[in-house]
């Protein structure tokens, strides 16, 4: 690929991942303001903890939603114009749980429907992030050459970890140096509003970026199609790339099982792994499990930056390796040492022994997870499907993918009640089964162009 192709397929995956940031930084921003909402909101009306609690997690209803109406968006009004669609609902997110008095109510008097307009504000951004999280990939992969697919589709979970560094720090920013009157009255909301800026700069650059070419093929844009692929492949390819592009789009939109089931039920798979092995709990619950070890809170703080770094430095090991080792092997990697960090954790849990070991086990885990699991399990579910049902199939992978983030995340206060040990046991154990998995049922996907999927399940259906 000539040098001039190379940039400009890197504008525009740069462009596609600020989708991922606002992903990362949205579901991390609660972290800064959960507190304040709690005496703003739960305090000042005499609510219970279970209304904190889905108070603080309502976004991710708006995930799943997001995910299942993504293969919607996708099909019908295009990859670009979906993430349009989130950009828009990200900065309404973001100014609406800024300022949800707006219009309707008095600054300073919390209401029950205050409280529900705010989550409203949360599930329109969790929408948004379920849309990003879907399109995104699949906007990546769907411009992307082969042979750098799998590098530049893991950008987009580098951007998500970054992006929820990014917001650790305006959130400690915001804070610092100020009352605590102050950040429970005003902080709050600055935090929460600090997101409409990444969501107006990724809003003004897709503007300026193509629509897919498989997407134009789909809608018989033929020429748009073959100038995007040239301008990325040069004009040799091009001609080629839109032929097989064509072979594969220009039958009529096929049934959702019509390569068979299994295909549904690895990229499905794929997205509970991803989740049962626990990772969002390393991350949404860190500083708690830090201040469990003895750590003091602003200790426990200091180590929850620390993990993010680590996690952005495997993530980039995963970007270097995912094109030249392959998928696979980088699952199971991972997988083997995800269960090692677990099932290490909770033999210290079960030892009750607290120290600097249990914290380097929670290394090892988040690392592995952050060198195969997290970049690459987006990597797949955006390649693995035909281009006929990739709208539908990672709209129904992505939708698990949120259900089984919220199930994970909201058992995880009750799991630790009745056994810290058997809590971290259980994610080690899924661990384990998420490897065996890889081995036995998830193909092979690197270097081979989406068209040439179609014929891995296509094979598959026939033999089965």
């Amino acid at each position: 690929m000539q040098k001039s192709n190379s940039l400009y397929i890197i504008v525009i995956t740069l462009v596609a991942t600020l989708g991922g940031l606002l992903f990362g930084y949205d579901t991390a921003v609660i972290s800064g303001a959960e507190k304040s909402l709690e005496v703003y909101f739960i305090d000042s009306l005499g609510l219970d903890s279970f209304i904190h609690g889905a108070t603080t997690s309502s976004a991710l209803i708006g995930c799943i939603v997001g995910g299942l109406i993504s293969g919607y968006f996708a099909s019908n009004f295009g990859r670009k114009n979906s993430l349009l669609i989130a950009a828009v609902l990200f900065l309404l997110s973001a100014l609406g749980s800024a300022y949800p008095e707006f219009l309707f109510f008095t600054k300073g008097e919390p209401t029950i429907s205050l409280l529900l307009t705010f989550n409203l504000y949360r599930i329109l951004g969790g929408i948004g992030v379920g849309l990003a999280s879907a399109i995104c990939p699949m906007y990546i992969s769907e411009i992307a050459p082969a042979n750098i697919r799998g590098r530049l589709v893991s950008f987009n979970q580098f951007a998500i970890i970054f992006g929820m560094l990014v917001v650790y720090f305006v959130n400690f920013g915001i804070a610092q140096g100020q009352s605590l009157e102050w950040i429970n009255d005003v902080g709050w909301r600055y935090m929460f509003a600090s997101e409409a800026i990444p969501a107006l700069l990724f809003g003004v650059l897709l503007l300026f970026v193509p629509e897919t070419p498989r997407y134009l093929a789909m809608k018989k844009q033929d020429k748009k199609a073959l100038d995007i692929l040239t301008k990325i492949n040069g004009s040799s390819e091009a001609k080629a790339i839109l032929s097989e592009i064509k072979l594969t789009v220009t039958i009529p939109k096929d049934k959702l099982l019509s390569y068979g089931k299994l295909v549904i039920i690895v990229g499905i798979l794929l997205s509970v792994f991803q989740q049962f092995v626990g990772i969002n709990v390393a991350l949404y619950y860190a500083p708690r499990i830090f201040e469990s070890m003895g750590a003091a809170k602003d200790a426990s703080m200091l180590q929850t930056i620390v993990m993010g770094f680590i996690n952005a430095l495997f993530t980039i090991v995963a970007i270097l390796t995912v094109d030249r080792w392959g998928r696979k092997p980088l699952l199971i990697v991972g997988s083997i040492g995800m269960a090692l960090g677990m099932f290490g954790v909770a033999g210290m849990a079960f030892a009750n022994v607290i120290g600097i070991s249990t914290l380097l086990f929670i290394i090892v885990y988040t690392a592995s997870f952050m060198m195969s699991w997290g970049p690459i399990c987006w990597v797949l579910i955006s390649e693995i499907f035909p281009n006929k049902i990739r709208g539908q199939a990672v709209a129904i992978a992505v939708a698990a993918q949120w259900a089984a983030n919220y199930f994970i995340s909201s058992t995880y206060p009750m799991m630790m009640e009745y056994s810290g040990g058997m809590t971290y046991g259980f994610y080690g154990l899924m661990s384990v089964l998420s490897a065996i998995f890889v081995w036995k049922f998830v193909p092979e996907t690197k270097g081979k162009t989406l068209e040439q999927m179609e014929m891995v399940w296509q094979k598959d259906k026939k033999s089965a």
